[in-house]
């Protein structure tokens, strides 16, 4: 078998923002002829990503947030028709359009597909090739280019239908996944672990009153021996006294130092490395059980290159 598995869904490509957006179509066009040329691809295990179910999505979201995306997919639908907007604006940074719905359960729904098969030993792990990403949603509020919280969707899945006692989120996004802290913090049952520039969008995180979330902020600039330093020291001690019984993985990859959106410095052997620690802690307490979501990650081929190196490590490649 495959160890590793590629979700993906053709849908994920038809939510887009406007002409300029960062977080574009083309994110995926770029992973996709990366892993072909490469010849990674040959080695994964692909399958197209269901729709995630509205049940599930309630495990991390409340059921006005969902409705409202829905109600407001369908109003853009019918005013499409009738020649009107084609675009609704949710946050300065972030809108719909009349396939964000659509592309967003697919999203979840990659990543709850690719825990159903992890746990079911179908593949040791998972990496999830989705759009529109999911960090910054919040249980009530979509907002930073983000519509359904992929991987805290995932995560409650795991312990809720999988009868999970312990899993961990570890978020290496140049930004703050705010909204996965204000999704977990305070389930004693998540240990979500993360770096991330600071200042910067979302201009918080820096301090946590929650037990269960260890965020460490880092200044402008900062290099990957820095963060590799980090995660030695902070990350890895915290994760292996908590022995998650599976890793989830907000993979953004714009802490690279060719993406304008940070302002960090890391380069495709940070992620590899980073990547490593992350499966052997997924060895040594989770039975190799990982699954990774593409969050941010804006410049085409640093993202491009970066996602190859995560990939390769996840399947020994």
């Amino acid at each position: 078998m495959n160890k590793t598995g590629y979700f993906y869904h053709p849908a994920c490509r038809k939510h887009e923002m406007g002409q300029g957006h960062p977080e574009c179509p083309q994110r995926l066009d770029a992973i996709e002829d990366r892993l072909l040329v490469s010849g990674v691809g040959d080695f994964l295990d692909r399958r197209e990503a269901p729709p995630a179910p509205i049940a599930d999505l309630e495990l991390a979201h409340g059921r006005m947030h969902i409705a409202a995306l829905r109600g407001l997919t369908d109003q853009l639908r019918e005013d499409a028709m009738a020649g009107g907007p084609t675009h609704s604006q949710i946050d300065p940074d972030t809108s719909i359009n009349a396939f964000t719905w659509d592309a967003a359960l697919r999203s979840a729904g990659a990543a709850i597909a690719a825990t159903d098969a992890v746990i079911a030993g179908e593949m040791e792990n998972a990496f999830c090739a989705v759009r529109p990403p999911g960090h910054h949603a919040c249980r009530d509020r979509a907002m930073g280019f983000c519509f359904f919280n992929n991987v805290a969707v995932a995560a409650r899945y795991a312990l809720e239908r999988h009868g999970l006692q312990r899993v961990a989120i570890v978020d290496f996004d140049v930004h703050h996944g705010n909204g996965t802290e204000d999704i977990v913090a305070g389930d004693s049952r998540i240990l979500m672990v993360g770096f991330f520039q600071h200042p910067l969008y979302p201009y918080e995180g820096a301090e946590s009153s929650a037990a269960n979330v260890l965020n460490v902020p880092v200044p402008a600039y900062t290099r990957g021996d820095a963060v590799r330093a980090l995660v030695n020291a902070q990350w890895l001690p915290r994760l292996d006294d908590f022995a998650p019984e599976m890793v989830f993985v907000s993979a953004g990859f714009d802490a690279h130092r060719e993406d304008d959106l940070g302002q960090l410095g890391l380069v495709e052997a940070d992620y590899a490395w980073i990547t490593q620690r992350l499966k052997e802690v997924a060895h040594r307490h989770s039975k190799g059980r990982l699954v990774s979501c593409l969050e941010g990650g804006y410049h085409l081929g640093a993202l491009a290159r970066s996602v190859e190196a995560h990939i390769r490590v996840l399947a020994d490649i």
